[in-house]
């Protein structure tokens, strides 16, 4: 998330909104926030539904696998990135930039 926060004014240039997605409670995600410095919205599925239909769910252990959607205007999954490939926004910015965007 650091990495986002880090590359945050690309993305907003590029009309593009970054939030992210936990399992853990609203009050935990506030705290990850403020301790990692990040001023984007952090969102909750302590249900894990969200998790489960996007697919990232691990079943066994029950959190969410780290990956990062690139949703279109027309709410299209355009790019995905999971793993450690989640952890860099680069991806994410140049799949922005194919949708017709200004990334850099």
């Amino acid at each position: 998330m650091k990495a986002y926060q880090a590359d945050i004014a690309k993305l907003e240039a590029a009309d593009t909104v970054v939030m992210g997605l936990s399992v853990d409670s609203s009050a935990d995600n506030l705290k990850f926030a403020n301790d990692a410095g990040l001023n984007m919205p952090l969102l909750s599925d302590t249900s894990k539904e969200v998790s489960t239909r996007y697919g990232v769910l691990n079943p066994l252990l029950r959190f969410a696998n780290r990956t990062t959607f690139v949703v279109d205007k027309s709410g299209v999954i355009q790019h995905v990135d999971a793993g450690g490939g989640a952890v860099d926004p680069t991806g994410a910015v140049s799949a922005c930039s194919r949708l017709g965007h200004r990334a850099d």
